[in-house]
């Protein structure tokens, strides 16, 4: 008989009717229903892929924020998992550094910075889930008695049927209403579908006594199931594998619902043509398979050389500085980020994988701190180095010495920044202090070079036409007298460009060889028709000056101290050196003058 042909190619129709009450409320073939399933799986797995917690959770608000958010129950949970698990591992490494450095792990306390808006996601995804829940219920009791009217429409189409009744034309709406209803509670569904088919395969029994409509309906199913035939052929040269086997899980259901029953002639040919060209397909879900688990295979291997490089960057060489340790921060984290963002890897090994990822990520967290805290000490010692620092550029901030001067704040700066770390309390106020006292130094600098650049040219050209005028003195008559007249003049006049601050030297040079000339001594340079008070003004100054001088000499030989090489074969200090024994020869000079004033020569 027709239906036991039908039931023989169908079986499932009887057997096998329990389906998810996610999906169709239609049979489904056992080998469909395995292909099914099997390709759900490969497509779950291959588009699993590691993201981040931040991600996670803008993901799980998109899901919130969609119009049937409830609907997406199984995604959200994945997300939700994911979430849970970055969070758990975080405050774990949280209490792992904590409990490193010597606390109790058990007044541990520690909330999440995400943790509230995960809690808040959560709880709003439940409340819609409950809705959305609700309102399946609902939709399932209409399908439900939208169903069972169907179903006594086909029992009337073979039971009552009015004289002239179309039965090709009704059962093929019937059919195609079946098909089209909703979704109904897994718990009706069984009883329901196998109350379809009974009426159904009741039907067909009627169709034995009117041959006409048997071969019409024959014909009619013949022509569906030929061209769902020839749509399962052009799968087979279908490039997305994937999409292949969803589109042949379509095609199986219309096969059962639309194109049944045929001829027993064309039955078995046609079932087994189908059938081959499904496996066919089928068989390149080992193309698939194989796609999977070479990616995947790459994930692992891209996976376990960022393991291998953050253990590197946990094992560093002799002495790690505080720079190394700063970029390789900034490089673990990239890596974290890179590995997040690397797909799957194989299932058997994902856990496994994973928990050597976050060993080695909190053993690099365990070097670096061990590091920092081994700088508490030397911080102190930093702390000291810079202090004294501060002290010299305080001590200098005012000092007009510009050719000692400006090379020490430029060293002294060079030095600040080659020294580490100080503790952490401390380093905003001992920069400020330090900065303060080079910028008060340099605007110094700047406003007296502006101001006196004009001046000191001006005394340039003065001293320029003194020094010419002293290298024309022989040893002629009055020789001695132009020469105390020229050294007043010359003393009277103040500073000169820096550039040209050798004319000083040479104009001490030439007094010495024209005194030299004239046998005589600069001591014995006077000064005709003092007073006995001009006298003692004269011999206070000459007490100022030589305390100026020595205070002077004195800072000058402490400032090049600070220099590495204060060789007088240092360019930079040549005319530092010229200058204190410039004014050494000057002191000299005036401690004889007071003590020829003192002596009353």
């Amino acid at each position: 008989m027709i239906t036991e042909n039908n039931l023989s190619e169908n079986e499932e129709n009887k057997n096998s009717n329990e389906v998810p009450q996610e999906k169709t409320s239609e049979p489904a073939e056992p080998q469909d229903e395995s292909i099914h399933h099997e390709e759900t799986e490969h497509e779950e797995e291959h588009e699993e892929v590691e993201i981040s917690l931040a991600d996670a959770l803008k993901e799980m608000e998109k899901i919130i924020n969609a119009p049937n958010a409830g609907e997406d129950f199984k995604k959200f949970n994945q997300l939700k998992e994911k979430a849970s698990h970055y969070i758990h591992d975080e405050v774990e490494d949280k209490k792992h550094e904590y409990a490193e450095a010597g606390n109790a792990p058990e007044n541990f306390s520690y909330e999440h910075p995400s943790q509230a808006k995960f809690s808040a996601l959560v709880n709003i995804f439940r409340e819609k889930h409950d809705a959305y829940q609700k309102g399946q219920e609902e939709e399932q009791k209409k399908n439900l008695e939208h169903r069972q009217t169907i179903i006594e429409r086909l029992k009337n189409l073979y039971t009552n049927s009015e004289p002239g009744t179309n039965l090709f034309k009704s059962i093929r709406e019937i059919k195609e209403d079946w098909s089209n209803a909703g979704q109904v509670a897994k718990s009706e569904f069984k009883i329901l579908n196998n109350n379809y088919f009974h009426h159904l395969n009741q039907f067909y029994q009627m169709l034995d006594l009117n041959k006409e409509f048997l071969e019409q309906e024959y014909s009619h199913n013949l022509e569906k199931r030929q061209h769902i035939i020839e749509r399962a052929k052009q799968l087979e040269h279908e490039p997305v594998i994937q999409k292949a086997l969803n589109e042949l899980q379509y095609l199986h259901k219309l096969w059962k619902e639309e194109a049944e029953p045929v001829a027993e002639e064309f039955r078995e040919k046609t079932w087994e043509e189908f059938k081959e060209i499904s496996n066919k397909i089928h068989e390149r879900k080992s193309e698939l398979s194989a796609a999977i688990e070479t990616e995947q295979n790459e994930n692992l291997e891209k996976k376990n050389q960022i393991i291998a490089e953050i253990k590197k960057l946990s094992e560093p060489g002799e002495n790690p500085n505080h720079n190394y340790w700063q970029n390789a921060i900034r490089r673990v984290e990239d890596l974290r980020s890179e590995f997040l963002k690397t797909g799957s890897v194989p299932r058997k090994l994902s856990n496994q994988n994973w928990n050597e990822f976050k060993t080695i990520l909190r053993g690099f967290n365990t070097t670096k701190n061990t590091y920092y805290k081994s700088l508490k000490g030397s911080q102190q010692a930093n702390l000291e180095e810079k202090l004294k620092l501060i002290q010299t550029a305080k001590d200098n901030q005012n000092n007009e010495e510009w050719d000692i001067a400006v090379p020490l704040f430029k060293k002294l700066q060079e030095d600040w920044k080659k020294i580490g770390h100080v503790p952490k309390s401390m380093t905003n106020k001992i920069w400020d202090e330090f900065r303060d006292a080079c910028n008060a130094f340099f605007n110094n600098y700047r406003e007296k070079s502006n101001a006196s650049t004009d001046n000191w040219k001006e005394n340039y050209k003065h001293k320029k036409a003194i020094l010419d005028e002293l290298k024309t003195i022989g040893n002629e008559d009055g020789s001695i007298e132009r020469i105390e007249a020229i050294k007043t003049a010359w003393n009277n006049i103040g500073k000169v460009p820096r550039d040209k601050i050798s004319i000083n030297t040479e104009f001490n040079k030439t007094l010495r060889e024209k005194l030299k000339l004239n046998k005589i001594n600069e001591l014995e340079l006077k000064e005709e028709g003092l007073s006995e008070n001009q006298l003692t003004d004269k011999a206070r100054k000459i007490k100022s000056q030589i305390s100026d001088l020595e205070a002077e000499i004195v800072k000058l030989e402490n400032n090049l101290a600070f220099f590495k090489n204060p060789s007088r074969e240092n360019p930079m200090l040549r005319d530092t050196y010229e200058s204190i024994d410039e004014k050494k020869a000057h002191l000299e000079t005036l401690k004889q003058n007071l003590h020829s004033i003192i002596a009353g020569e």
